[in-house]
């Protein structure tokens, strides 16, 4: 089990940037797959991406590709989500989750057995 603390969500203007952080303690920090998802209101939780174990292939829903970068740093046990060109379409409560079984191409939520408890993203127009 891993727990996991998100941070770095705020309010920022469309055209602008944030880079969400999540920390994590418990299981060795490169046995696992990292992902981000995010919720918006009224809306399902949807896959934004991933990153893989030791060799760190990542994985990006089609709507981030090329403005979403994510990465982790193994020796602060941190993985991380840079948000560039952000538009009032972000705009959700973004999670970070460990998936111990799937590969980093799965973006089901369902393989992804511990998360964080989220943190608010907001991009005005």
């Amino acid at each position: 089990q891993v727990q996991l603390v998100e941070s770095g969500g705020g309010l920022v203007q469309a055209g602008g940037s944030l880079r969400l952080s999540c920390a994590a303690s418990g299981r060795t920090f490169g046995s696992y797959v990292m992902g981000w998802f995010r919720q918006a209101p009224g809306k399902e939780r949807e896959f934004v991406a991933a990153i893989g174990r030791s060799d760190s292939s990542t994985y990006y829903a089609t709507s981030v590709k090329g403005r979403f970068t994510i990465s982790r740093d193994s020796a602060k046990n941190t993985v991380y989500l840079q948000m560039n060109s952000l538009k009032p379409e972000d705009t959700a409560v973004y999670y970070c989750a460990a998936n111990y079984r799937a590969s980093v191409y799965s973006t089901s939520s369902d393989v992804y057995a511990d998360w964080g408890q989220g943190t608010q993203v907001t991009v005005s127009s």
